[in-house]
């Protein structure tokens, strides 16, 4: 299922107009339905203020989010390319036709890997995982085929290393899907309309409301699109590279 957030530029718009209409409808319509008078100036700034503290908190923790979320997808994708590299010095244990059977599939397996990182495409990503999947299949086979026809702890090892490989490709899926809450992004997004209404509501006169108008709704929208670029696995700019499963495979197969 497409995420809404993983078009960040699309974020960055939307938020911008939704922002600026609540600017205006503050400054231009709360205002003609009842005027701030000068007694209620001083509560209204204190109400102001705690809402614009609770909005920069809300969005640095949803930054801080992102961020640890990205930083989790890098931290496996290192993890991946080392069990894959393990894995393929370990199929030396094995008997040798099924240690050539490994390395090949392994060379497969990790060519797919490495495609999961960069494509964008939902098509090619669904054959990707098809593909995926029947590797793993053959590679787990293989090493199951070989310790079961010799039960030693050399054989175990491979066993153990093919383990670590197949678990790693579904950390690294659980990681892609885990992403800050639609509802947490809802929640966030109200409170900015309501803190661009109690901006444009108390801007003193129309000309600073205009001046306001393109401060908080142009600060709030960056914020909101920043957030989404991080937290997408796939959209936007800020992705991660595989450079570790990469230098794996050009290692594995020096030409």
């Amino acid at each position: 299922m497409q995420n809404a957030m993983d078009y960040p530029s699309v974020v960055f718009l939307s938020s911008l107009v939704a922002m600026s209409l609540s600017s205006w409808i503050g400054a231009n319509l709360l205002r003609k339905v009842k005027a701030l008078t000068t007694e209620s100036r001083e509560d209204f700034n204190v109400v102001q203020a705690a809402t614009l503290t609770l909005l920069a908190l809300m969005i640095g923790f949803s930054f801080s989010m992102a961020v640890g979320r990205y930083d989790q997808r890098k931290n496996l994708e290192e993890e991946e390319a080392n069990a894959i590299g393990t894995e393929f010095v370990r199929a030396d244990l094995l008997p040798a036709a099924q240690a050539q059977q490994v390395r090949v599939l392994l060379t497969r397996y990790l060519e797919q890997r490495v495609k999961f990182y960069k494509t964008r495409d939902a098509q090619e990503l669904e054959q990707i995982n098809r593909t995926t999947t029947e590797l793993q299949g053959g590679l787990w086979a293989a090493v199951r085929d070989a310790a079961a026809a010799q039960p030693t702890p050399v054989a175990a090892l491979a066993v153990a290393g093919m383990n670590d490989v197949l678990n790693s490709q579904g950390y690294t899926q659980a990681a892609w899907w885990n992403r800050i809450p639609i509802a947490a992004w809802g929640l966030m997004v109200a409170i900015a309309v309501g803190c661009n209404l109690l901006v444009g509501y108390g801007a003193r006169t129309p000309k600073l409301g205009l001046t306001l108008l393109a401060v908080l709704p142009l600060v709030v929208a960056t914020s909101f699109a920043l957030i989404a670029d991080i937290d997408s696995p796939r959209g936007g700019i800020i992705r991660v590279n595989p450079i570790n499963l990469v230098s794996t495979a050009q290692s594995l197969n020096p030409r």
